[in-house]
């Protein structure tokens, strides 16, 4: 007869096991001690084995095994059972997929893209995935089995990043999403890219190219530099910035063990650029003179600009930013002026004058797709850039000069 709750419950264990049985080769075992557990008979290749479904409890609590569930369980069982199959193995097969579904979510899988990654990522970079992943994309999917991750998950965050006017942001979530579910399934963990059907979902803003400043402008911002009442090691970096050019994360993570004073250089090392590819910077006089100046502040630092309130970090790109705005180039009510637009400006006014263009560009150290090219540009253009940087540096200084006289600043040789 089918075992009753009632019947389960006024059972009293005893001196040895008692066996209640159910039907179907499912019988409930009470041990002396009072537990009372749940098993299945069954054989395989004419041997007998038995099959521990859990225990029964009065009351419902965590890993209660209900008189029904112990019969779903035996059904799922004796269908095993004609398979071949035995119960215990396929929980085990089971439990241990589960156990790694939960290791592989999406989270451990893209930290572990990053970490490949990292190697050819510059420090900003870097940190700008880390930054947008741990704030947008973790706290939502983070701790998902990355092979349940949806398509409608990953738009509703990218969407909620759209919402708060960061498109650029929301388009490049999308990005590195799709990249780490490319990696997944490289490495068996997912079937498929559900960011690859986003594309498209997100509007891409206008791009705002840099205004650079005209003549005029360079005057005007020579002199209210000049008048800075900031830190004179922010005067120093954005003067740098103009005789310079170089990317603002390139200048406010700049080491003194990067210059050489006496040779007049300035060698950036790969890992620090953009284009992963070493960059030279010659310095002009001025600058050398600035960078002298800077050594007595810094100089005692591993940082060119470490920042005041964590000495341990760079200066930040909202400092450099915030004096333009102080000084009114930047911000509401001015001519939209930033930091990152000095590369703008010289390259504007080197090329209007005359500069060879690959002279430049080799400066501005932007991506040479062809590698052997790029190799003998920089072997072939040092000389070239050396006296066009020079040249800059005096114009900029005629340019600050009151009389308003400004020396024609000399062609590059052709």
């Amino acid at each position: 007869m089918p075992l009753t709750d009632a019947k389960i419950r006024n059972t009293k264990p005893g001196d040895k096991p008692i066996r209640l049985p159910d039907g179907g080769w499912l019988y409930l075992e009470i041990r002396p001690s009072g537990a009372k557990l749940w098993r299945f008979r069954y054989r395989i290749a004419g041997k007998e084995n038995i099959f521990a479904i859990g225990e029964y409890f009065s009351d419902k609590r965590e890993g209660h095994v209900s008189l029904d569930d112990a019969r779903k369980e035996r059904d799922k069982a004796r269908a095993l059972v004609n398979q071949g199959i035995h119960p215990a193995h396929q929980r085990q097969a089971e439990r241990l997929a589960t156990h790694t579904e939960s290791a592989n979510t999406f989270e451990a899988v893209a930290r572990e893209w990053i970490a490949k990654k990292k190697p050819t990522w510059t420090p900003y970079y870097l940190r700008q995935v880390e930054r947008f992943m741990e704030a947008d994309v973790f706290p939502k999917i983070g701790k998902h089995p990355i092979r349940n991750v949806t398509a409608a998950q990953l738009l509703e965050i990218v969407k909620a990043i759209e919402g708060r006017g960061a498109e650029t942001v929301a388009l490049l979530v999308r990005q590195w999403a799709s990249a780490v579910f490319r990696y997944a399934v490289a490495t068996l963990r997912a079937d498929a890219d559900p960011a690859a059907a986003l594309k498209g979902a997100i509007h891409r803003p206008k791009i705002e190219h840099r205004k650079p400043l005209t003549r005029d402008q360079i005057k005007a911002f020579v002199k209210a530099l000049d008048g800075y009442a900031g830190y004179r090691t922010t005067v120093i970096a954005l003067r740098l910035m103009l005789l310079t050019f170089v990317r603002t994360v390139e200048l406010r993570g700049a080491l003194w063990t990067e210059i050489d004073l006496d040779r007049a250089e300035w060698r950036i090392p790969a890992e620090r650029m953009k284009m992963r590819e070493p960059h030279i910077v010659p310095l002009s006089r001025q600058a050398v003179e600035l960078l002298r100046e800077l050594h007595t502040h810094t100089g005692g630092r591993g940082m060119l600009f470490p920042n005041y309130r964590n000495p341990k970090t760079c200066m930040t790109a909202t400092t450099l930013n915030r004096a333009l705005e102080r000084m009114g180039f930047n911000g509401k009510d001015s001519i939209g002026f930033s930091a990152h637009g000095f590369r703008a400006t010289a390259s504007t006014i080197l090329n209007e004058i005359g500069f060879r263009p690959d002279v430049i560009e080799r400066q501005l150290a932007h991506a040479e797709r062809n590698k052997v090219r790029a190799s003998y540009n920089q072997a072939e253009y040092l000389e070239d850039r050396r006296a066009m940087m020079q040249q800059w540096a005096d114009m900029i200084e005629e340019m600050a000069k009151d009389d308003g006289k400004v020396t024609p600043i000399k062609k590059a040789a052709a």
